[in-house]
């Protein structure tokens, strides 16, 4: 915002050389002819390589979460055939970006594509199954079966600032730096090191400043390999931005599944049986998580929800599109959407209200922890006290009047509730702090951070423990030369996980530097306190060490002085178990019959992120998830046609919801601490992903239910409502 951001495109060395991509235009078939001569000899062009030049030596990971999964791989460039529009085939790098992008157009491409698109001969990737109890006896005795078939629409991360790669060689350390806005700096460096057939000792990752990632930067890419692959052999910088439509075509896409589902019920409305059938397609190639959508969707069913005896089957396979991959959320709107769909339709069968439903069914809060039919333990939470706070705050008694009362008047008006639960990551994160030889406290963390706040939030739990200012402590983060290894920005872990390895490696620098501190006061270390800007006697405060005389005793004495940091301290930190965040919605919505246009009047929105370290960014994080969500059920949506190719490749064909979109927007939460880590914290930026679209699309379908109608999916775009309400009209429905 202020200019001093450091972005990719931002990074460019002396005498660098671009790079721009040649992309398949056939979705799938045998490549019969690649004539890249005019591009070699056209002005400004240094090399031109395929597939035959750029081979990978082993493939890039693929995390096998799966037993029995099918791995599909990229290769940098297309050799021999080509599965999916937008696939890079030739890379032209030239003097400018320009020159490259413009040699690059003069390529001559020929495909044998009578295979046709999505003919793929073994398109199954993986199958998981989740069973417990009887589920034919329990739906053949139960007194209601509601029924939902729910398409996901494939959507775009849509990150502000698109990928890019900047790769630089130095001859005389015999080392690789990659530029790269990732949320995974280490992981891209094995996957790197694995590709190229290097040691990843002599690979160094560098994330700078990320304008957004959303799961869309999460693995590393064709595009990156080819990037450092260039500038390994060409001894020169090399640098490629990716165009927005480039990003549309070529980077991972999210959501994307279909779910057919359904629930079995008692005559009083409780919820006996769940019966799942998940499919999600993955692309021509499969990113590291790849299988976690899926995954997830699976195992968080049946949500909050007491539902002893489940049915879940799971299962991906590859199509010749773009790579599916996780999505803000991944997995966990889709849980969510499918279960307050049944639980709506539930409500209407069993003549219910809503909510009232919801709280016949959920997991009680002294249940807790539970372990749900699918495995999961779900650690903590308080879902009733979720729906009351939501139902005052709402004034939910006050809604359901005023849309009878307006009803009445010829409105078409709905009310949609949701709740939802997600797991927060799990595994490890580390992180090591030290002390400058002036003082400074220095913090450096193997997770990441692609605007979400996350150095202030690393700050302020340092500065919580040694009661000192903010402007005391430096945080590194996104370079594998300067920071610990960690798995990254992924599944809302930084926090609960990554903040906990700080908690923790902090807690142990206090106990090095007491000692230190006690040693030049003549005093026990229990006498000893941190303070503002040092360590003090309890009973003394004025008897005081500054930070800076006790970095000078620290680096006299050589106590674990490493990097030039003295008091150095590392840890490892392995999370327990997942932390489970929770949430209630309640929107309100309107349509307009002569034209379908939705309008949302307000959303209520209770969220459970258990210990809250810093309430302005988790603030932040939620309002930014609900545009996401938003965007997400009411108008992006990526479509392929029936050649494979994408209709969708530009903002003039894909709708991100504006600032003027946002509606009314009440946010407050509970807090119920998780035992699962350190810090009693929960993930927080992928709940506005999970909750939101299901209670719009829940809103929507009630106001339309007078007419009708019983099923929408998203997006909910005004001439999808139009169509849904003219179609019952014409047959006999109620008209507006």
């Amino acid at each position: 915002m202020t200019g001093a951001g450091r972005f990719i495109d931002d990074v460019s060395p002396a005498d660098c050389l671009h790079l721009a991509f040649f992309r398949s235009t056939h979705a799938r078939g045998a490549i019969t002819q690649l004539d890249v001569e005019t591009a070699r000899t056209s002005p400004g062009v240094v090399a031109v390589f395929t597939g035959r030049d750029v081979v990978a030596v082993a493939p890039a990971g693929v995390n096998p979460l799966i037993s029995g999964m099918k791995m599909a791989s990229f290769s940098p460039l297309a050799r021999g055939i080509v599965e999916a529009v937008g696939q890079p085939v030739a890379a032209v790098i030239g003097t400018s970006a320009e020159a490259a992008r413009d040699a690059a157009d003069s390529i001559v491409f020929g495909v044998d594509d009578s295979a046709g698109p999505d003919q793929v001969a073994d398109n199954a990737a993986y199958a998981q199954r989740w069973s417990q109890g009887d589920c034919a006896e329990v739906f053949a005795k139960a007194a209601h079966v509601v029924r939902v078939d729910i398409d996901h629409a494939r959507v775009a991360p849509m990150a502000l600032e698109p990928r890019g790669a900047v790769a630089q060689w130095d001859e005389v350390e015999a080392r690789l730096t990659v530029h790269l806005p990732t949320q995974a700096p280490h992981r891209a460096r094995i996957d790197l090191a694995s590709i190229l057939g290097m040691p990843d000792s002599q690979i160094r990752i560098i994330a700078p400043d990320v304008g957004g990632a959303f799961g869309g930067k999460a693995s590393i890419y064709p595009e990156d390999a080819v990037v450092a692959w260039a500038a390994k052999t060409m001894r020169r910088p090399v640098k490629w931005i990716a165009s927005r439509s480039e990003d549309f075509l070529a980077a991972t896409h999210g959501r994307g599944g279909r779910i057919e589902a359904a629930l079995a019920l008692s005559g009083d409305g409780r919820a006996l049986g769940l019966q799942a059938r998940l499919n999600f397609p993955l692309g021509h190639w499969m990113p590291y998580s790849s299988v976690v959508p899926g995954r997830n969707a699976g195992r968080i069913l049946p949500g909050p929800y007491l539902i002893d005896t489940v049915e879940i089957e799971l299962t991906g396979h590859l199509t010749n599109t773009a790579a599916l991959g996780i999505y803000r959320g991944a997995g966990r709107p889709e849980a969510c959407l499918v279960m307050e769909r049944l639980m709506d339709r539930a409500a209407a069968v069993v003549n219910l209200d809503p909510l009232e439903i919801r709280r016949r069914n959920l997991i009680s809060p002294d249940r807790l922890p539970f372990r749900s039919p699918t495995g999961v333990l779900i650690d903590a939470g308080d879902y009733p006290a979720l729906i009351a706070k939501a139902t005052e705050r709402a004034d939910y008694k006050a809604l359901c009047r005023s849309r009878a009362k307006r009803r009445r008047r010829g409105e078409i008006v709905g009310i949609g509730t949701s709740l939802y639960i997600e797991p927060c990551g799990e595994g490890w994160e580390s992180a090591t702090i030290g002390l400058g030889v002036d003082g400074e406290i220095v913090l450096a963390s193997g997770s990441s951070a692609q605007g979400q706040g996350r150095e202030t939030a690393y700050a302020q739990i340092v500065c919580d423990v040694l009661k000192t200012q903010a402007g005391q402590v430096c945080v590194i983060h996104g370079d594998t030369a300067r920071a610990p290894a960690g798995i990254g920005a992924l599944a809302s872990r930084g926090t609960p996980i990554g903040g906990s390895a700080v908690l923790v490696a902090v807690r142990e620098f206090l106990t090095k530097a007491t000692a230190v501190a006690a040693e030049m006061l003549n005093a026990a270390t229990a006498d000893i306190v941190p303070v503002n800007g040092g360590l003090a006697l309890v009973a003394d405060p004025a008897a005081c060490v500054s930070w800076s005389a006790v970095a000078a005793r620290a680096h006299a004495a050589r106590i674990d002085v490493t990097d030039r940091l003295a008091l150095t301290t590392a840890q490892k930190y392995q999370a327990g178990s997942e932390a489970w965040a929770s949430g209630c919605c309640i929107a309100l919505v309107v349509v307009d019959g002569p034209t379908g246009a939705l309008t949302i009047e307000h959303v209520t929105w209770i969220d459970d992120a258990g210990v809250v370290v810093n309430p302005m960014l988790v603030e932040g994080q939620l309002r930014g998830g609900f545009a996401q969500g938003l965007g997400a059920v009411m108008s992006e949506r990526l479509v392929y046609d029936t050649d494979g190719q994408l209709v969708t490749a530009s903002l003039m064909d894909y709708a991100v919801p504006r600032a003027a979109h946002i509606p009314d927007l009440v946010i407050d939460k509970i807090t119920v601490p998780s035992a699962a880590n350190a810090l009693g914290a929960k993930g927080v930026g992928e709940a506005g992903c999970i909750g939101v679209p299901a209670a719009i699309l829940n809103a929507a379908i009630d106001a339309l239910s007078p007419f009708g109608v019983t099923d929408l999916d998203a997006p909910l775009t005004s001439e999808k409502i139009w169509r849904a309400l003219n179609q019952k009209h014409n047959n006999g429905g109620r008209s507006s």
